[in-house]
């Protein structure tokens, strides 16, 4: 059935499945794929991506801007190079003020394709959810970081970049911020990124606190 379902289609999702077996056709415009399939116009790429779909051939996930193929509705599986990592969940971290325990207890592991976050998956990586809404017009990835969500923390960047989001961990309390090195006043500014006034975190360079990694993605629940 499979071989006659090939057989009769369009050579143009011929090339398009193809692709999809080492791409992820999410993470390119209309006209790149068309530029890799050999066809000029992305109205065409369009309407034959739909077509694809309406024929379960593959399955579009507009949240995380994924496609891939599957076979007979069954998603064939990840892309190749790709593996499924389990990252662990070690509890919930506050987008707001600092009033969330850090500890190091594994709550459960996030299932997550490695195309999600590239050369970074070999990483010491872990995920927290996130609790509040003092970061939610921040983006990681072109994705809001929102009460609810998942934000996953490479722990292996310990020494961020100005304007870095990271996780901070003040008297025992995790948060999530954006970092601001103030050298001019010897002072350190974690601020919030949010529609709502939340006031900045001020620390001095030698008070103790700790940064837990930074930001590198985030998994948007479910709407």
């Amino acid at each position: 059935m499979w071989g006659a379902i090939i057989a009769g289609m369009h050579e143009l999702q011929k090339r398009i499945l193809h692709l999809a077996n080492h791409r992820n056709l999410g993470e390119l415009t209309l006209r790149a794929i068309g530029e890799l399939v050999g066809e000029k116009s992305a109205q065409k790429i369009k309407h034959h991506l739909s077509q694809l779909e309406k024929r379960g051939l593959i399955r579009v996930d507009r949240t995380t801007r994924l496609i891939e193929r599957t076979r007979g509705g069954q998603v064939a599986g990840l892309l190749k190079s790709a593996e499924l990592l389990s990252i662990p969940i070690v509890g919930s971290a506050n987008a707001g003020p600092a009033t969330i325990f850090a500890d190091e207890n594994i709550e459960g592991y996030l299932r997550i394709s490695s195309t999600f976050l590239g050369n970074k998956s070999k990483r010491k990586l872990f995920a927290l959810k996130v609790i509040g809404g003092s970061m939610n017009r921040a983006t990681v990835e072109n994705k809001r970081i929102e009460d609810g969500d998942y934000v996953i923390v490479d722990s292996d960047t310990r020494n961020p970049k100005d304007g870095d989001i990271v996780l901070s961990v003040i008297d025992g309390m995790a948060n999530i911020k954006r970092l601001h090195s103030d050298r001019r006043h010897q002072q350190i500014v974690l601020v919030s990124d949010s529609n709502s006034d939340f006031p900045p975190i001020y620390i001095h360079p030698d008070d103790d606190f700790v940064i837990n990694g930074k930001v590198i993605q985030v998994v948007k629940k479910p709407k």
